[in-house]
């Protein structure tokens, strides 16, 4: 007999990025798709000797189960850390140790989205968020976004005409994909709206630690008196994605909430991977290893951006990070990316179209660029790659004969 399948398996669909990196593993390939850090900075050799000194010194306890919330030493370091760094006034007992942000993002859809509740988001978004929220069958509402942020008076009008509104999900620093950053002022204001409509917020900051130049902002949970922001980090974008180690920050009642679906879920992250992070955090100074990071990841997109400045079209323009490891190009609208991709693919280099980045769709002459897994000649070559393929679809887009013949 057919297998009858519950109906939010209706809405989900194969991730655009994951699919990309299917096809780009070939070690010619040149590849701008994925949000990979850079390999060559995770500390293989200093894990060698926390792996000996966890399980010499607690490989009982490592090895054992563990209780929900997380390993109570590291559930400290994050607090302090995001108080002395961020401004925010967390305790350690408000820390949540989640499987990545990608489960974090599951638990608070999970307990607040019911079907046809409505999500606001920034325009574009973050694709993996979508994926993870889509499974609640929920309304995905854009909210459109300048250099500065949400646009609130676009927000406060969502807010006014959907009595549906169960939260707001925003990437405030080197937002995923475009790069931008909210300005202080823009915060401020959001958190007002906030404030006043009582609408929990998830302030998603896997990115903030990378920042380039310019002044490190308040994060929106510093700036939060009520309660309402939810803040998501993670340790894969300054050490090791491969460990899954990340954590979540929520007050109550939706702290209490996000531990007990999380036990129904996987009982805990891996105590094995929590007590060796720990114990890195002991041995080493993981600021220095991010400093690491973020010069690496400066001078590449420096290049990126001064080899975009030569080879791309004057009709192409992209965004100018201050930090993080994406940059979004624009096309013009009638451009679609997604056949300028499979250009690039025959050519060895690979990028993520932008139609993913936007919930409802209809827009496909964007795509999405980063800068941090390959080599700096390497991205000059792709970046070239892709300006000539560029180059040749806006000439054939503006010659009625080249255009048929391209069909």
């Amino acid at each position: 007999m057919a297998i009858q399948f519950a109906r939010r398996m209706d809405t989900l669909k194969a991730s655009d990025i994951r699919e990309i990196l299917k096809v780009t593993q070939r070690p010619e390939m040149i590849s701008f798709a994925g949000g990979l850090p850079a390999p060559e900075f995770f500390p293989v050799e200093e894990m060698k000797h926390v792996a000996t000194r966890t399980l010499s010194e607690g490989g009982r306890q490592a090895l054992q189960y563990s209780t929900t919330e997380g390993h109570p030493p590291l559930r400290r370091w994050i607090a302090e850390r995001m108080n002395t760094r961020m401004g925010a006034a967390v305790t350690p007992e408000r820390i949540l140790i989640t499987s990545g942000s990608q489960q974090g993002l599951d638990l608070i859809g999970k307990i607040l989205l019911d079907e046809g509740d409505v999500v606001l988001c920034e325009s574009p978004t973050y694709l993996g968020a979508v994926n993870a929220f889509q499974a609640y069958r929920p309304v995905f509402m854009e909210v459109p976004t300048d250099d500065h942020g949400m646009v609130i008076e676009e927000l406060e009008k969502r807010l006014a005409e959907n009595r549906r509104v169960k939260l707001i999900y925003v990437i405030p620093d080197f937002q995923n994909p475009s790069g931008r950053t909210w300005s202080l002022e823009r915060r401020e204001q959001f958190m007002e709206l906030v404030r006043r409509w009582q609408i929990p917020v998830i302030e998603d900051n896997p990115y903030g630690d990378l920042r380039f130049e310019g002044e490190a902002l308040p994060a929106l949970k510093a700036l939060d008196r009520d309660g309402l922001v939810v803040m998501l980090g993670t340790f894969s974008k300054i050490f090791c994605p491969g460990m899954r180690v990340a954590w979540l920050a929520a007050e109550s009642p939706i702290f209490e909430k996000v531990v007990l679906v999380k036990q129904g879920s996987d009982l805990h992250t891996s105590t094995l991977g929590q007590m060796q992070l720990a114990t890195y955090l002991e041995m080493y100074n993981l600021e220095d290893n991010i400093a690491q990071i973020r010069n690496a990841y400066r001078q590449r997109r420096d290049v990126m951006v001064a080899a975009m400045e030569q080879e791309f079209p004057p009709e192409v323009t992209f965004t100018r990070p201050q930090g993080g490891m994406f940059l979004w190009v624009e096309l013009p609208a009638h451009i679609n990316t997604r056949t300028v991709l499979q250009r690039c693919l025959e050519r060895n280099v690979a990028f993520v179209p932008g139609g993913s980045f936007f919930p409802n769709g209809g827009k496909e002459n964007f795509f999405r660029l980063n800068y941090s897994t390959m080599p700096e000649d390497r991205i000059r070559e792709g970046i070239a790659r892709i300006g000539a393929v560029l180059r040749e679809a806006l000439a054939e887009s503006a010659s009625p004969d080249l255009a048929a013949a391209s069909q």
